[in-house]
C-alpha cells in the first residue's frame, strides 16, 4: 500500500474523508436496530437480561476504542493519515463478516471487540480535516463532517430496520460490503494530508498509550477544560446507543423498522443542522455562543424524550436534539486551534480516548438506570430516567463550557 502522496492534498481528499465518515457511520448505523434484538434472541428473550448484555457490549466496545484511538492517532502523526484510515476500513469490513456468521453470544462479543479496535478511524479523519483546513474555517469543516455523520444515520438505521425485517443477519453483510467498498475507494482516491516534513520524527510509545495520550490535553492552555465538556457531552450521548432501542420497544412497542425509520429522522435533522446551520450560524454567533445554544437544546431534547408519554410526543424532541449539533463542531474548532499541526493526530486520539472513557461507563450506567426504574421494585416507575440523567449531564457540561470559554480567546 502506498504510504503517502507527496503533493498537497487535492480536493478529492476532503471529499473522500466526507464520504468515508458517511460510509463508516452508515455501516455502523445499519446494525443499530438489530444488534440489541440479536442479543435478546441469544439470551432467551428477556428485556432486562438483554439490557445488561447491551451494556456489557457497549462498555467493552468503548474500552477497545479507548485503547486503539491514541495508538491510531500517534501512528497517523508518524506515518500519515492515509494508511491508518485505509487499514481501519479494511479491518472493520472483515469484522462485520465475522459478526454476520457467528451463532453464539461469546462469538458475537468477540466480533464487537474487534469492531471497537478497527472503528477508531474517526479521530484520524478529524486530524485530516485539521491538516487541510484554515483555523477560521474549521468549525464549518467539522460541521460538514458532522453532516456526513448525520447522513450515515439517515440511511443506516433506516436501511438496517428494513433489512432486519427480512433477516436479522442481513444488515451485517451490508455493513461489511460498505466498509470494504470504502477501503477500495480510498485506496485509489485518498491523498495524504500530512506532509513528511510535518510528521512526528518518532513514534512515542509513552504518549501513544491511552493515559499518556490524555496528558497532551494538559499541555495546552484551555484544552483540558474544553475536553471535559466534550467528555460530558459524549457521556450523555451514550444513552442513545445503550437504551434507545430497548426503551422505545418497552415503552412504545416499536419494531426494528420503527426504530430504523425514527433514527433516520434523527439523522436527517442532524445533517440539516450540520450542513446548513453550522457554517452560517457559528461565524455570526461565535463558537462560545454556539456551544452554549447547542448544549441548551440538547438538555431540552433529552428531558423531552424521557418524559414523552407516547411515541408521537417522543418524535417532537428530535429537532431539539439536532440543534445540539451546533456545539460539537464549535468545540472541535476551539480545541484544534490550540495544538500544533504535528500533534493533531495525537490530539484527536486523546479526545477519542476521552470519548471512549465515557463509553466504558456510559452503557452500564444507562442500562443500569433503565433496568432499575422498570424492575420489580423500582424507586419510582420512570422508564425515561436514563434520558433525564443525560439532560442533567448536559446541564453540567453547559456550566463547564460557560466557565471554560470565558478564558479562551481566538488566536490572532
Amino acid at each position: 500500500m502506498n504510504d503517502a502522496v507527496a503533493h498537497p492534498p487535492r480536493k478529492a481528499g476532503l471529499v473522500f474523508i466526507w464520504i468515508t465518515v458517511a460510509l463508516d457511520i452508515l455501516a455502523i448505523g445499519v446494525i443499530i436496530p438489530v444488534l440489541p434484538h440479536l442479543i435478546k434472541e441469544f439470551v432467551g428473550g428477556s428485556t432486562e437480561t438483554a439490557a445488561w448484555w447491551v451494556g456489557v457490549f457497549g462498555s467493552v466496545f468503548a474500552l477497545t476504542q479507548f485503547l486503539a484511538s491514541p495508538l491510531q492517532g500517534a501512528l497517523s502523526d508518524r506515518f500519515g493519515r492515509r494508511p491508518v484510515v485505509l487499514l481501519s476500513n479494511l479491518g472493520l469490513g472483515l469484522d462485520f463478516i465475522l459478526m454476520a456468521v457467528v451463532g453464539t453470544l461469546p462469538l458475537l462479543f468477540i466480533g464487537r471487540v474487534l469492531a471497537g479496535l478497527t472503528s477508531a478511524s474517526l479521530s484520524t479523519a478529524n486530524a485530516y480535516i485539521a491538516d487541510i483546513t484554515p483555523q477560521a474555517q474549521r468549525a464549518g469543516a467539522f460541521g460538514m463532517l458532522g453532516a456526513a455523520f448525520g447522513i450515515g444515520f439517515v440511511l443506516g438505521p433506516a436501511l438496517g430496520g428494513v433489512l432486519g425485517e427480512i433477516d436479522i443477519r442481513l444488515p451485517f453483510w451490508v455493513a461489511a460490503g460498505l466498509s470494504l467498498s470504502n477501503f477500495l475507494y480510498g485506496y485509489f482516491v485518498l491523498p495524504e494530508s500530512l506532509p513528511v516534513e510535518k510528521r512526528s520524527t518518532r513514534y512515542d510509545w509513552k504518549r501513544a498509550n491511552p493515559l499518556g495520550a490524555l496528558l497532551l490535553l494538559r499541555e495546552h492552555r484551555g484544552v483540558l477544560a474544553l475536553a471535559f465538556v466534550v467528555f460530558l457531552g459524549q457521556m450523555a450521548h451514550y444513552v442513545l446507543p445503550s437504551v434507545y432501542v430497548l426503551y422505545t420497544d418497552y415503552r412504545y412497542g416499536w419494531s426494528e423498522l420503527d426504530v430504523g425509520l425514527t433514527l433516520g429522522l434523527v439523522g436527517v435533522c442532524n445533517a440539516l443542522v450540520q450542513a446548513l446551520l453550522v457554517k452560517r450560524l457559528v461565524p455570526k454567533l461565535g463558537e462560545r455562543r454556539a456551544v452554549a445554544i447547542g448544549l441548551a437544546c440538547g438538555i431540552v431534547g433529552f428531558a423531552w424524550m424521557g418524559l414523552a408519554p407516547t411515541g408521537a410526543w417522543f418524535l417532537g424532541a428530535i429537532p431539539f436534539m439536532a440543534l445540539w449539533g451546533l456545539a460539537g463542531p464549535s468545540l472541535q474548532s476551539l480545541i484544534t486551534q490550540r495544538v500544533e499541526p504535528e500533534q493533531q493526530g495525537r490530539l484527536q486520539g486523546s479526545l477519542s480516548s476521552l470519548v471512549a472513557t465515557a463509553g466504558i461507563f456510559g452503557p452500564f450506567l444507562f442500562t443500569g438506570i433503565f433496568r432499575l426504574f422498570i424492575g420489580d421494585h423500582p424507586p419510582a416507575y420512570l422508564p425515561g430516567a436514563s434520558f433525564l440523567f443525560s439532560a442533567c449531564l448536559l446541564g453540567l457540561a453547559w456550566v463547564m463550557a460557560e466557565r471554560a470559554t470565558r478564558s479562551v480567546r481566538r488566536p490572532a
